[in-house]
């Protein structure tokens, strides 16, 4: 006899061992509960057979040891050279207490938007750090939490002009010293608004032909003037001014409030957010106050709890304006928070004096580089900047550039004759040296001792004045702090977040670790193709992965969130049918049930919005669809669908849509916000999808950052792909400022792919099926199930109706705060239906987390059925007086139900328990008396009486 038995268990199978949750023993179970015979057998019931792709998805899996030698193979392909090209785009220093603490940190990383304040109080007390940072540095008193990058900020800066101006003109001025791209993406959303651009010198400015203008300060190739003349004309003129900015620039500089500009926007890379070729980065957002109430993007501000103590929350309208609609006036729905975050702590770990030291280094290198220049006999201009000089060199341009480039420098190309030098904070004299080198100079530069600023220019104003950015110096104080705000919050990386529609998945470590790397950090988005050879490989890899998996024929990765996927998708529908001769079609039927992005992106696009009727069972009334395409008639653009559809459910009728839709000439666009439920089992493009943006933060595992990075990129028939986004310095129809969007963060989601492989990918995606339905079957005798499939079954995700209970006065908030006593996130609320709770478990969930989850739910309704029963009055219960915080449990306790079951209900760990750091957040008091930057601190005490 021997003791050796052979196992078939491998423990490299990422997919099946680490991805996914539940164990082959546990899923057996779980089938048996929701009385399948098989996982197969769940999928036939819940996948229409009609639909179903014929090939499957058959690259093979690579373990995580593999990954990342194959990573580390194409990441020597990236040539890292030392980049002075700027155009927004600098070289900076990540503190390693923020790179491990914040950007390789899972607490930070995992979290989801701040929708439920009370377990996101860190970051928004970090997010709070940022906004005050901005509006002292610009010098304007609101700021919003951030947006997507510089030039969708001057797009959004430039429709809020057009919205909040007295003047009646439809130009726009544009200052042509604008970054490029900048330039360009504006244009993209100017054209279906019908703004006119005017582009030109700011002394060609007509203040009273423009409702507002656009500047750039410090101009593209570093020019900088004091903007108050022409912002004082465009006033009188009743029109807007928008400066466009430089953060560490304004450290020195006069800022743009002093000015009087209305609104600043820009971007916060150069505040230790790597360039990453191209992203993701933090753009900014301030103005005056009279505006804030029409700016886009989330704001941050501060209120009280149930007990009175300070409490931070998302405020205004601007939570998610898309709830509007086809009303809204941005399709904003997402910010870059986590780079937010990043910029904000660099912001504290340095404070004013450090930030004031870096920029004056930042310049001086730039006055000696340009004295050097000078002296040698070169022309040089401006001759006031901060950072940037181009230097004529006539027909030695190129010459110029491939000598740098030989000595490890990138430079910028200026017209046909002038070289562009930016210098950032990595600059050091060995830098300087190899520059003068390349213009045949052999003297090293002597240390400059004088500004290239006028003194007009200089600021004269103080900023970062609150505490906060004097506290921090030593790194054991500022990872205590950094500690103590992950803490206050509620990640992926305690408990699942099982937010329907949002897919908060396993974000593994192994996908992760590549974007830290400088061979894909340290490139600069602009940089010669040659040297991002590794980033084209991985981007074309996951290109032809992506077309795989959705059917379809070409993909753009510019879309930088899954909201401007859809504004590029239809944008790329819209020049389709110009080509075609078809400019009348302007009108997009988008079903009840899609999502407020939708109809908000169509407007965006200049299209008119039909809304179409969801039947009783919430499929998309087919009679009513038929009917309005046909009134539509040659003037049918498009078609807006989400499949599997936003109630959660696989619609038999889908292919009838877009059957119906193109017999009318119009284009399917289908939202990918649930391929977690099509992966390796549906091909959108096969079933009569024209276009589709992927949600890569959501399907495809790159971590939503605490609301923030995301990218939509979008998948296109051939027919279209000719009309896909333009390159952001050269093409038309750009919609972000780099060719790849946030390229950094497409290497996770190309990771995942090649870590799960084909197999494991459907694997997933039939597991995710298996988690709801789970849910489903566990809860339905509990609570009930609002929509099931034709079939009886759910797809990946199910909505829980708490409607009826209204009846005893119990709301779906009492519910969502109760399950932050049991150590949950709240599933989406009221949300595609108001007054339900929409939970998505996704397949990285295990069984005994989901059963903890149930547990959780069910003794919540044991406590519904107290009130409704009549045992405890509503506004006494535990429900009402969620969620319990430490301050609860030790003060005198008058309630009629026990501390424990306050405190401790099931499903909560008693040991690892999560403590909210406040109580139920009071909104209505935060938009009274809104605050968007960090409060003194005697109103903390003021907050508490």
């Amino acid at each position: 006899m021997t003791l050796w038995t052979p196992t078939d268990y491998n423990p490299d199978d990422f997919a099946n061992r680490r991805h996914i949750g539940p164990s082959p023993a546990e899923m057996e179970q779980m089938l048996a509960a929701v009385g399948a015979d098989s996982l197969d057998a769940l999928i036939d019931q819940t996948v229409p057979k009609a639909i179903r792709q014929a090939d499957s998805l058959d690259w093979p899996a690579l373990s995580e040891a593999a990954l990342l030698a194959r990573m580390e193979q194409v990441a020597k392909k990236n040539r890292v050279m030392t980049s002075l090209i700027g155009q927004g785009y600098y070289g900076t220093v990540t503190p390693p207490a923020i790179q491990r603490n914040i950007l390789e940190n899972p607490a930070w990383y995992t979290a989801y938007t701040p929708y439920q304040p009370e377990i996101a109080q860190g970051r928004l007390e970090a997010l709070l750090n940022f906004q005050t940072m901005v509006a002292d540095l610009t010098g304007l008193p609101v700021a919003n939490a951030s947006l997507l990058d510089e030039a969708t900020a001057a797009a959004e800066a430039m429709a809020m002009a057009r919205r909040q101006s007295k003047s009646k003109a439809d130009a726009f001025f544009v200052a042509h010293d604008l970054h490029p791209q900048t330039i360009s993406v504006i244009e993209t959303r100017a054209a279906p608004l019908g703004i006119r651009i005017v582009t030109g010198s700011i002394d060609d400015l007509q203040a009273d032909q423009v409702f507002g203008a656009i500047f750039q300060y410090p101009g593209t190739y570093g020019h900088i003037r004091d903007l108050t003349p022409e912002i004082e004309a465009l006033h009188e003129a009743k029109a807007l001014a928008i400066v466009a900015t430089d953060l560490l620039a304004l450290c020195l500089l006069k800022e743009p409030g002093a000015m009087g500009a209305d609104i600043a926007v820009g971007s916060a890379q150069r505040f230790g957010v790597p360039m990453g070729y191209g992203g993701p980065h933090a753009a900014f957002m301030s103005c005056r106050d009279e505006l804030k109430r029409a700016m886009p993007g989330r704001i941050v501000g501060v209120s009280v709890d149930a007990a009175g103590n300070q409490a931070y929350r998302l405020s205004l309208q601007t939570r998610e304006q898309h709830i509007r609609r086809e009303k809204a006036t941005s399709n904003v729905c997402t910010a870059q928070a986590l780079l937010a975050v990043m910029a904000s702590f660099y912001a504290v770990f340095h404070g004013p004096v450090g930030l004031r030291a870096i920029a004056q280094r930042v310049h001086l290198n730039a006055v000696a580089i340009a004295d050097a220049l000078r002296a040698a006999g070169a022309e040089v201009a401006p001759d006031a900047f901060f950072d940037t000089v181009t230097v004529k060199v006539g027909v030695g341009q190129q010459g110029i550039m491939a000598a740098a480039r030989h000595r490890g420098i990138n430079l910028r190309r200026v017209g046909r004759d002038r070289v562009g030098i930016s210098v950032d904070e990595t600059t050091d004299a060995g830098v300087i040296a190899r520059l003068l080198d390349a213009f045949g100079i052999e003297d090293q530069a002597a240390r400059a001792d004088h500004p290239a600023i006028p003194e007009a220019l200089l600021r004269d104003s103080d900023y970062l004045t609150h505490p906060v950015f004097h506290m921090n110096r030593a790194e054991s104080e500022m990872m205590r702090y950094m500690r103590r705000l992950s803490d206050r919050d509620l990640a992926l990386d305690r408990a699942m977040i099982p937010l329907g529609s949002c897919t908060m998945k396993l974000n593994a470590a192994a996908e992760m670790m590549p974007i830290t790397w400088p061979e894909f950090g340290a490139l600069h988005p602009f940089a010669p193709a040659d040297q991002a050879a590794g980033y084209h490989e991985a981007i074309t890899d996951l290109t032809e992965k992506l077309c795989r998996i959705t059917g379809y024929d070409a993909f753009s990765m510019q879309p930088n969130s899954g909201a401007q996927g859809e504004y590029a998708g239809l944008l790329t529908i819209q020049a389709y049918h110009r080509a075609n001769g078809d400019d009348q079609r302007d009108i997009c039927l988008i079903p009840m049930s899609a999502h407020g992005t939708n109809p908000a992106s169509a407007q965006m696009c200049g299209m008119k919005v039909v809304v179409v009727k969801s039947a009783p069972n919430g499929d998309i009334d087919l009679e009513d669809f038929a009917d309005k395409a046909a009134k539509a008639g040659d003037r049918l653009a498009a078609v807006m669908i989400t499949y599997p559809s936003t109630h959660g459910v696989f619609e038999d009728t889908v292919r009838e849509v877009c059957d119906i839709t193109h017999e009318h000439g119009g284009q399917v666009y289908i939202d990918g916000a649930n391929m977690n439920a099509l992966v390796g089992l549906v091909k959108p493009g096969e079933i009569g999808g024209d276009v589709s943006h992927l949600n890569l933060h959501k399907t495809f595992a790159i971590p939503h950052g605490g609301g923030g990075p995301g990218m939509g990129p979008i998948g296109v028939k051939s027919h279209l792909a000719p009309f896909l986004p333009g390159d952001p310095r050269t093409g038309e129809g750009a919609v972000s400022a780099a060719p790849y969007g946030s390229a950094s963060i497409l290497l996770i989601s190309w990771a995942y792919c090649l870590m799960m492989g084909g197999e494991g990918l459907t694997q997933a995606t039939r597991v995710a099926i298996l988690n709801a339905n789970y849910i489903a079957s566990r809860l339905a005798g509990a609570y009930p199930i609002l929509f099931i499939g034709n079939r009886g079954r759910v797809a990946h995700e199910c909505i829980i109706d708490t409607r009826p209970f209204a009846d005893h006065g119990v709301t779906v908030d009492d519910i969502a705060k109760r399950l932050i006593d049991n150590g949950f996130h709240a599933p989406t609320m009221s949300w595609p239906v108001a007054g339900t709770l929409m939970v998505e478990p996704t397949e990285s969930e295990t069984k005994a987390e989901i059963d903890r989850f149930v547990a959780a739910m069910l003794s919540i309704r044991d406590e519904i059925t107290d009130v409704a029963e009549e045992r405890i009055a509503v506004e006494h219960s535990p429900l009402r007086h969620a969620p319990h915080t430490v301050e609860d449990l030790v003060k005198d306790w008058d309630r009629p139900y026990s501390r424990e079951q306050g405190c401790f209900p099931a499903g909560s760990f008693r040991v690892d328990k999560y403590w909210p750091p406040v109580g139920r957040v009071d909104n209505a008091y935060g938009d009274r008396n809104l605050i968007c930057t960090c409060p003194p601190l005697d109103s903390y005490a003021e907050a508490a009486e």
